[in-house]
């Protein structure tokens, strides 16, 4: 019996979620048969087999949550072999997952709170979290009519709904950005009146955004927070922000400085394509040196995004719009776009930060 391990699949993910088996248990397979389907950091990965053989166990069944290095196949017989895979790792259920999580945030919750031992227990047997529920006592203390409100507000709710694939790698990232990064945010506007009709408002802010990085290096880079470190990149893998139903996306147009508008454009619709028939390919959603959040096509003027580390930058740019300046100390009507960077300030200055947005500008101040 020989044991197939979810093998690493890179970008430091540390686990997958199955979404679909291709075999099943008494299969005969070849090397290289797609095994399973697997989701993880907004991508559905094809797992391929290492070697031939017949199919003895399935460790894993669709919905489960499994560790890189985890057992995924158990082949009952010999057969030629690629790699059976070397890390030791463990499988979770999902459902198993979620209520460790929940426990272990019941437990911090409860540390934290003030309620009584009559009203914990009555928390406890509503199924209530008491670190969700809002105080009315006497110097923040818990009541028993708090905790049966909030139970029927949750009974409104529904129940509880975990997330997965790519709402779950969402907040995985989300989660590591806010332990991690120290965020500052500087915000601008470019006066873009003198575009032409017909613009490509994303093609022009891929260009700003490499402009920017020639006038200021330090921005397109990645920081180390265990060496205390960053690495600058010659090469501007640009990630884009992308919004669906599922969640978002961010894959990377790469190259973004050395490519003319008809091939960025043609870059731009292929990634969108992609991404909406969930068949980007997964190497095409890693790597990113900086990330473009172009926001203001949906709403909103100004923003604080959030930097996913180990970039140290993120550019988003809101709804370009008609506004009153003041031009040569007169009013006028001009077409404003709001721009917003936020930065990882461990390895960026105010300063660097700064000369990036305006350097941004300054290209898309630009007729052409």
């Amino acid at each position: 019996m020989t044991t197939f391990k979810l093998p690493d699949l890179g970008e430091g993910l540390q686990e997958a979620e199955i979404v679909t088996w291709h075999v099943s248990v008494g299969d005969r397979i070849v090397v290289d048969q797609p095994l399973v389907s697997v989701e993880t950091d907004k991508a559905v990965v094809e797992v391929p087999s290492p070697r031939a053989g017949r199919i003895a166990k399935l460790c894993a069944e669709p919905g489960d949550i499994v560790k890189i290095g985890a057992p995924l196949v158990e082949y009952g017989d010999g057969g030629e072999r690629a790699d059976a895979g070397t890390v030791v790792g463990a499988i979770e259920k999902h459902a198993e997952l979620i209520d460790e999580r929940k426990e272990a945030a019941g437990r911090a919750g409860l540390a934290r709170v003030k309620a009584t031992p009559a009203v914990r227990a009555l928390a406890r047997r509503l199924g209530v979290d008491l670190g969700i529920v809002s105080p009315s006592g006497r110097d923040g203390l818990i009541t028993a009519a708090d905790v049966e409100r909030a139970a029927a507000t949750l009974a409104e709710a529904g129940p509880l709904e975990p997330l997965r694939g790519v709402r779950r790698a969402m907040a995985q990232r989300m989660t590591r950005a806010r332990n991690e990064v120290a965020p500052a945010t500087v915000l601008d506007d470019a006066d873009v009146n003198a575009w032409p009709k017909g613009t490509d408002v994303s093609v022009r802010l891929v260009r700003a955004i490499a402009a920017a990085c020639k006038a200021e290096p330090s921005l397109n880079a990645w920081y180390d927070s265990q060496e205390t470190g960053r690495r600058l990149h010659k090469k501007i893998d640009l990630g884009i922000a992308v919004d669906t139903d599922e969640g978002l996306f961010v894959p990377v147009l790469n190259d973004i400085a050395n490519r003319d508008a008809v091939d960025l454009r043609r870059g731009l619709d292929k990634m969108k394509a992609d991404v909406m028939a969930r068949t980007v390919p997964f190497e095409e959603l890693r790597g990113a040196t900086i990330t473009l959040s172009n926001f203001g096509t949906l709403a909103g003027r100004y923003a604080v995004p959030v930097v996913v580390p180990p970039q140290v930058a993120i550019l988003s740019a809101g709804r370009a719009a008609e506004r009153v300046v003041a031009v040569k100390g007169k009013p006028a009507v001009r077409r404003i776009m709001p721009l917003s960077l936020t930065f990882d300030h461990r390895a960026v200055t105010g300063g660097e930060a700064a000369r990036f947005l305006a350097a941004a500008i300054a290209d898309l101040q630009k007729a052409k």
